[in-house]
């Protein structure tokens, strides 16, 4: 099994930044890809960003592309998300994913594993 653990979240103004992480542990060497998706309350789970754990493919949702910067470190089974110019529709529940194939995927129900989630609050 593959356990996924965020930190990073908190509080911040509209046009500040945060930066998130996730850290893998046990069996990283099955993970293919990983990701971060959000969900605010009400809505359904939302993908945000993906990266491939041994290639260099990134993707990126539409409404963060040029704001968000996904990272990977395979030396520290780390993963991060810079969050920049941040929006208020930008709050929620930040997650991170992680699954056995390589493929990027943006629907939630292609991901194998699953952190606990950090709230990412952002004041107008």
């Amino acid at each position: 099994q593959v356990q996924l653990v965020e930190s990073g979240g908190g509080l911040v103004q509209a046009g500040g930044s945060l930066r998130l992480s996730c850290a893998a542990s046990g069996r990283t060497f099955s993970i293919g890809a990983m990701a971060w998706f959000r969900q605010a309350p009400g809505k359904e789970r939302e993908f945000v960003a993906a990266i491939g754990w041994t290639d260099d493919s990134i993707y990126y949702a539409n409404s963060v592309k040029g704001r968000f910067s996904i990272s990977r470190d395979n030396a520290k089974n780390t993963m991060s998300l810079q969050m920049n110019t941040l929006k208020p529709e930008d709050m929620a529940v930040y997650y991170c994913a992680g699954r056995r194939g390589s493929v990027l995927h943006s629907s939630p129900n292609d991901y194998d594993h699953w952190g606990q989630g950090t709230q990412v609050t952002v004041s107008s």
